[in-house]
């Protein structure tokens, strides 16, 4: 009896352990180089090969799940997903929600605009500017730029093909993001000077986790300082971003 006892004890222990190590990622498979849907309609993107990096580090299996921007902290908030990796920035906003993990890319904003439209940010009041719902460019726009018209979208690029098409007059996104749309597109221009304001941009992306999870948060930092200690880091970050 004993033994049997025993055995179910061990084998109970082991189902919750396996249970531990499947980390459900969600993210907005739209917004490359970070994240976006490849010929075979797999996501890919240097989050997602960072996060199966982190997860060969905490030997987990991770599995990726493309939901609306919108709607990543209100699903980690209800406990879908186990974390959220999309290009999202570290705000006191945000952190009043969900927890990060330690910045893992130094971002910054910028306008782009069709040249010959925009001369600079000034020439931007009154004019239409595409974002992305539920971010922190949408939410820069109507605070410190309300002689804007802030146009929400679901994704960056549903703005950018309104933008080409006349519909609205500039995007504002991520520098990292914009530049590539000006890789294919030699009729764009930026409008002014990256924005780099402390209160939404300048902290870095993050990895966001519930706040009930403070073991994960932990675990992805020490994750994520490995991967930068032993150089992983440093390999993915150059297959998206080198020269």
């Amino acid at each position: 009896m004993k033994k049997i006892l025993l055995a179910s004890v061990i084998a109970l222990a082991s189902t919750h352990a396996f249970a531990q190590q499947e980390l459900k990622f969600a993210t907005e498979a739209t917004y490359a180089p970070f994240e976006y849907m490849d010929d075979n309609n797999q996501i890919q993107g240097f989050d997602i090969d960072l996060a199966k990096a982190i997860c060969t580090e905490i030997k987990a299996t991770c599995t990726f799940h493309n939901q609306a921007f919108d709607s990543l902290i209100p699903a980690l908030k209800f406990k879908r997903y186990d974390a959220a990796i999309s290009a999202m920035d570290i705000t006191d906003a945000r952190l009043k929600q969900v927890s990060f993990s330690d910045a893992y890319y130094d971002n910054a904003a910028a306008f782009v605009s069709n040249k010959g439209k925009i001369t600079d940010q000034a020439a931007l009041k009154g004019k239409r500017v595409g974002v992305q719902n539920g971010s922190t460019h949408q939410s820069y726009l109507v605070d410190q730029m309300p002689d804007v018209t802030s146009v929400p979208y679901a994704s960056y690029q549903d703005a950018f093909i309104d933008m080409q098409n006349g519909r609205i007059d500039s995007v504002f996104g991520d520098t990292a993001v914009v530049a590539e749309w000006f890789k294919n597109n030699d009729k764009l221009t930026y409008v002014g000077d990256p924005v780099t304001n402390k209160q939404y941009f300048g902290n870095g992306f993050g990895i966001a986790v519930n706040k009930d999870n403070q073991d994960l948060v932990k675990q992805l930092n020490t994750a994520l300082k490995t991967l930068k200690e032993n150089g992983q880091y440093k390999k993915i970050f150059d297959q998206y971003f080198g020269k």
